[in-house]
């Protein structure tokens, strides 16, 4: 095969994992990349391109930042880096030395009851009528409103976080029409930033023990002594945690009970056994992969699997074709037995999640609840739900079931 020709294949098996409706079910297109462009490079207009896609590379790629680098805002989502995301170790570690003291394990045990009255809260407002948009009214909802209760932030701003959010991950725009889906990102940024201006100044004015508050009264590490957060670095930090407070539960959630209707022996072994659902959320984390991709940047030249990368290429980690790969799980079935489960749903190195703790206590509970209030549940007569590229996320997610 000629360069030509592999550029074009590689070019071909990008174009189509990024495809309408693939997202849907995308484990043929991740099978097809692993096994026939696993490092998969491609130019188009100036541009490159790679994917990797086998569990080991990825591996090695996400802990391997100094050759291939999370820093230089390669998201471009708002005016500024979001942080800690875009940056490498030694800042990396700084910046999440502040943020972490709120999302260890021991932080996070504390809000199980919180996060438990809350999601029977949210099925009692639909339980009785035998129907709902699970989307709107559970997956959204949860972690919408934890997030909200930890930054100490009105509920009633969540319309517009909502939009904002959306706005960012899935912009309204044609299909490859990428520079109005940049414009949309961009003028969504500076909204999100004039916002966060305000919550900065009335949390420095009135301090009080919420995560706002934390960042912004927090001191940053450096070389010559620490120092405080200016207003780009705090910026970012809100920015970040806006996104992935708003978006990858709740696309998780969609992910989950849409898989349990439509495969009911897995959803029976957990209403038979709910001790069954700690083990499940992490399988469902693998075989279904909320987040297919995450984007790097190659810091210098190097050759990966044979294929010549260069400085400044653009990198997709495919994390739901890694945690697809059958040489690290085996065959491609949900196993909630599964010994060890080393999945990379949540990342892997420096940059694994922050929010990890929270994410699996959110998703446990709402499994736990929902299972011992609706154990029955399925689609109505001609709906499919579909999801959206990049972070699976469908909206809507129509339910139907006995009243409860």
């Amino acid at each position: 095969m000629t360069e030509t020709d592999t550029d074009a294949q590689a070019s071909s098996e990008a174009f189509a994992l990024f495809q309408p409706g693939v997202a849907d079910d995308p484990h043929d297109a991740y099978t097809h990349l692993r096994r026939n462009c696993p490092v998969a490079r491609s130019e188009m207009d100036g541009t490159a391109l790679a994917l990797i896609s086998r569990y080991d590379d990825v591996q090695w790629a996400l802990r391997h930042p100094e050759h291939l680098t999370s820093a230089g805002g390669n998201l471009q989502l708002g005016e500024q880096p979001l942080l800690p995301l875009e940056v490498d170790p030694p800042l990396h570690t700084a910046y999440r030395r502040i943020l972490n003291p709120r999302f260890t394990p021991k932080a996070i045990a504390v809000l199980e009851p919180n996060v438990r009255s809350l999601v029977r809260e949210l099925l009692d407002g639909f339980a009785g009528r035998g129907s709902c948009d699970f989307h709107a009214e559970l997956a959204t909802p949860l972690p919408s409103g934890l997030f909200l209760a930890l930054m100490g932030l009105p509920m009633d701003d969540l319309p517009q976080f909502l939009q904002w959010r959306d706005n960012t991950i899935r912009p309204d725009v044609e299909m490859g029409d990428i520079e109005g889906a940049q414009r949309i990102r961009r003028e969504t940024g500076v909204a999100i930033s004039d916002y966060f201006r305000g919550a900065i100044a009335a949390s420095r004015a009135n301090p009080d023990d919420s995560l706002l508050s934390a960042v912004v009264h927090a001191s940053l590490g450096a070389p010559d002594g620490e120092r405080p957060l200016d207003e780009a670095e705090l910026l970012g930090i809100c920015h970040l945690l806006l996104l992935g407070g708003l978006d990858t539960v709740t696309a998780s959630l969609d992910c989950m009970v849409t898989y349990l209707v439509q495969n009911p022996d897995v959803r029976r072994q957990l209403v038979d056994d709910p001790s069954l659902i700690p083990a499940a959320v992490e399988e469902l984390l693998r075989f279904l992969t909320p987040v297919m991709v995450v984007p790097r940047t190659v810091a210098h030249d190097l050759t990966l699997q044979g294929v010549d990368l260069l400085a400044g290429d653009g990198v997709a980690l495919v994390l739901g074709a890694a945690n697809g790969d059958e040489e690290a799980f085996g065959p491609p079935e949900v196993d909630l037995h599964r010994e060890t489960n080393k999945h990379v749903a949540f990342g892997a190195g420096h940059h694994l999640c922050l929010g990890a703790h929270l994410a699996r206590l959110e998703l446990r509970v709402a499994l736990e609840e929902l299972h011992a209030r609706i154990p029955d549940y399925w689609f109505p007569e001609g709906f499919e739900p579909h999801f959206s590229t990049g972070i699976r996320q469908a909206d809507p997610v129509l339910l139907e079931f006995d009243p409860a």
